[in-house]
């Protein structure tokens, strides 16, 4: 849209020059949109359109010829340059193009033969395009449209009434099946106002059609006789009608019986009724009700009588069962959602692991709790299988009063809970307390593993400082090392870390007090 008022800004000339640069700048525009737009059909028009209204024709056929090129598979384009080419008197050319429409003849659409039978028509005479037809006849891909086009154009441009009347009987052998060739031979007929051939016609079809495609050629026959026939045989065609399509969607089988909207139907004139749109409305309404209530009956007697056969499982099958397009959903488990409910009103006691007795009293379950017995033996057994460092650690968890839960105040509680950890070997013991002997740090075990030999008493003197420092080391080493193991992984790196640099201070210090006192002592 920004391209397109960008040209017609540009066609309005704004800057009041001469025709020759503005039509070089309006050029210049409609390239560049093209570099963007380069698949866009009706730009490619656009700009054929304009040159030829401008005059130059020539440079209109180069502009259609570069969008073939850009698009081979648009037929729009290829006709509406057929179309300039005739337009000129270019007939030869227009063949060309008609007859790269056509291709090979395999995958020919209908529409090419009836566009390239009407040119004949237009160009030859109705001889080339009889012979065409009798061609065209024979492909594969040949359907009812080209006889109904064939036949309408003899009987219109042509004024040959018995050739249409034979297109439409050669038609009517291959295309009985369908209903639209059928009711457009029967308007040819009520043009040539033959009403045996139409009755005729309308009995041949009937015959063969089966009722779920006969609705149209049913409703084509009731206004027929009610414009040409008496009042017995609309109403014989009405009974017949109702008769036929008692079994299919569109009659129900109370319509047998006859309603206050057939006799409104039967005595309407084009948009004229005998009724008000009101009363029209209320009619439509209540025949639409007289179809639909019974299949709306049977499908709840069938949700009412079904849904409640079994719990569980058997539910959810026996709603399948109704349809095998839509799924039903499980309406035996269903639970409202009251946000007013208490925190504690859901709270169930169950039978948990040892160890853990009263972890199952703070968790709570609304949904589950209301179900049944069948569901809360399930979560008992799941509750017995969960280990009892996570049920310790779901007891701590509050109580949420609605779907979504507040993720911080769940991170905080994962933050600060203390979780005890299980034995190895005993999962259904109670948790025991982690150890608190003090391992040794790493610069023990990287000094203890040199083998270096160990000085004597006299020989060893480290330097004042660094071994205070050394000792305050270990000091804050087993002081943390006797605390629990902290759960927070952030603060576990950081702890880490620290015995890491720790452990890397104390032994090159102590490593250098050992090498200087040996140094010292040798010297």
């Amino acid at each position: 849209m920004a391209w397109k008022k960008l040209l017609a800004f540009e066609k309005g000339n704004p800057q009041r020059i001469d025709n020759g640069s503005s039509n070089k700048r309006i050029i210049f525009t409609y390239e560049q949109c093209l570099m963007y737009l380069y698949h866009y059909p009706d730009l490619w028009y656009d700009y054929a359109m304009w040159h030829a209204k401008s005059g130059s024709i020539d440079a209109a056929i180069k502009v259609f010829q570069r969008s073939l090129k850009a698009l081979p598979d648009s037929e729009m384009l290829r006709y509406a340059y057929g179309e300039l080419e005739e337009s000129r008197g270019a007939i030869q050319p227009t063949k060309k193009i008609y007859e790269s429409l056509l291709g090979d003849g395999v995958n020919t659409t209908a529409l090419a033969h009836i566009q390239f039978i009407r040119f004949l028509r237009r160009t030859e005479g109705v001889e080339a395009a009889r012979k065409y037809f009798l061609d065209a006849r024979k492909s594969p891909n040949c359907t009812y449209h080209v006889y109904v086009a064939y036949a309408m154009m003899a009987f219109c441009l042509d004024k040959d009434p018995k050739m249409a009347h034979n297109v439409f009987e050669a038609g009517l052998k291959r295309f009985m099946h369908e209903p639209v060739y059928i009711l457009e031979y029967a308007d040819f007929l009520t043009r040539l106002n033959d009403d045996r051939n139409i009755r005729a016609l309308f009995e041949r079809a009937l015959s063969s059609l089966p009722s779920e495609e006969s609705v149209e050629v049913w409703k084509r026959f009731t206004s027929f006789e009610q414009t040409y026939g008496d009042l017995a045989s609309m109403l014989k065609v009405e009974r017949r009608k109702k008769e036929a399509l008692s079994g299919t969607g569109e009659e129900g089988p109370s319509s047998l019986e006859s309603s206050l909207q057939d006799v409104a139907s039967r005595y309407s004139f084009m948009d004229l009724w005998p009724c008000s749109s009101k009363e029209l409305d209320h009619l439509a309404r209540q025949e639409w009700l007289a179809k639909n209530i019974n299949k709306k009956v049977e499908k709840s007697t069938m949700l009412n009588g079904l849904g409640f056969v079994d719990e569980g499982s058997t539910g959810l099958t026996s709603n399948l069962a109704v349809s095998s397009k839509v799924v039903y959903p499980d309406t035996n488990q269903m639970v409202i959602y009251d946000p007013r409910q208490k925190p504690g009103a859901g709270n169930f006691q169950t039978t948990t692991a040892a160890g853990v007795p009263t972890a199952s009293k703070s968790l709570s379950n609304p949904v589950i709790a209301a179900v049944g017995g069948q569901t809360m033996s399930a979560f008992d057994e799941i509750l017995e299988a969960t280990p009892p460092a996570l049920v310790a650690f779901l007891s701590n968890l509050p109580v949420v009063e609605g779907p979504i839960p507040d993720v911080d105040v769940v991170l905080s509680i994962c933050l600060q809970s203390d979780v005890p950890a299980p034995q190895p070997g005993k999962s259904g013991a109670a948790p025991m307390p982690l150890p608190s002997i003090p391992a040794p740090s790493t610069s023990d075990l990287s000094v203890s593993s040199k083998s270096h030999p160990i000085p004597s008493a006299s020989s060893f003197k480290p330097a004042r400082g660094k071994r205070k420092q050394f000792d305050r080391q270990e000091e804050e080493e087993a002081s943390v090392q006797s605390h629990p193991l902290p759960r927070d992984a952030f603060r576990i790196r950081q702890i880490q870390k620290a015995r890491g640099t720790a452990s890397q201070t104390g032994s090159a210090s102590y490593g250098s007090a050992i090498s200087g006192d040996l140094s010292g002592s040798t010297g």
